[in-house]
């Protein structure tokens, strides 16, 4: 092999054998004694060539199980998942938040068909209150399986957010999500706590947030206030395709919300 190191070794055939598409995202890789036993290394070598090739984002390891195919990551330039206080700080306002409900409750089929669980389980529903500069921008209706929603235990939820909770205390990262977006009228309820007349407009948007593996996270429903919030976004055509189907993927969607100066 020329003086190329035994790691290397394992790590260049597995990064061929997933480039090749002999294993596909979220298939199992040979365990850590097959590989030891197909190249006559140490645990210790297979463990330093999954760990390159993890810390290229190729693969994830999941204790006790082994290690799986990454799905394949997003092109620069497709649409950044953030959280609301990330929102508001692009906005240059001031983020804070109510915390108006925090208990368990069993699943609704609607729910439930969205976390990919049975109707019924019980998981914990969290409704917040999110404020820009002291004004209500929005009114948030979570779900999330008990797995992760006891993680959250002992976190203020009116000062933090789910994803920094996560990702910070956890290690679990937010990487990838599901939106669907409609227009409403406000049920007395969501009307009363966003401070608006209830039948007003409301923009909702319906959130599955997942981690490695499209684990479910959470299902969120987020009713935002259509006089404090609008929504833009950038496409650009790619270089060298003509036509107009298929030729511009979207590069930014993002709210943008209106200041208390610029309110009438």
């Amino acid at each position: 092999m020329g003086g190329v190191p035994r790691h290397q070794r394992v790590s260049d055939w597995l990064r061929e054998q997933i480039e090749g598409g002999r294993y596909g995202p979220n298939d199992q890789l040979p365990s850590e004694k097959e590989l030891g036993d197909r190249f006559d290394v140490s645990r210790i070598t297979v463990r330093r060539a999954l760990a390159t090739l993890e810390g290229h984002g190729l693969i994830y390891r999941r204790q006790g199980l082994g290690s799986f195919v990454s799905e394949p990551r997003l092109r620069q330039g497709l649409v950044r998942l953030t959280d609301f206080a990330q929102d508001m700080e692009r906005a240059g306002l001031e983020a804070s938040s109510r915390v108006l409900h925090r208990a368990p409750e069993e699943a609704s089929p609607e729910v439930a068909e969205a976390l990919e669980i049975e109707p019924g389980m019980r998981l914990l529903r969290l409704d917040r209150l999110r404020l820009g500069d002291g004004l209500p921008i929005a009114f948030d209706r979570t779900w999330l399986p008990l797995y992760y929603a006891q993680l959250l235990e002992g976190h203020d939820l009116a000062h933090t957010t789910i994803y920094r909770v996560l990702e910070k205390n956890y290690g679990i990262a937010v990487l990838g999500g599901q939106y669907r977006m409609e227009a409403v009228n406000a049920e007395p309820d969501v009307a009363a706590v966003l401070e608006v007349a209830p039948g007003s407009a409301l923009m909702v948007v319906n959130r599955i947030s997942y981690t490695l593996a499209k684990r479910r996270i959470y299902f969120q429903r987020r009713y935002y206030r259509s006089d404090r919030i609008a929504f833009e976004l950038e496409v650009e055509r790619e270089e060298g395709i003509a036509g107009a189907e298929g030729a511009m993927p979207l590069r930014e969607f993002e709210p943008v919300f209106r200041r208390r100066r610029e309110e009438g």
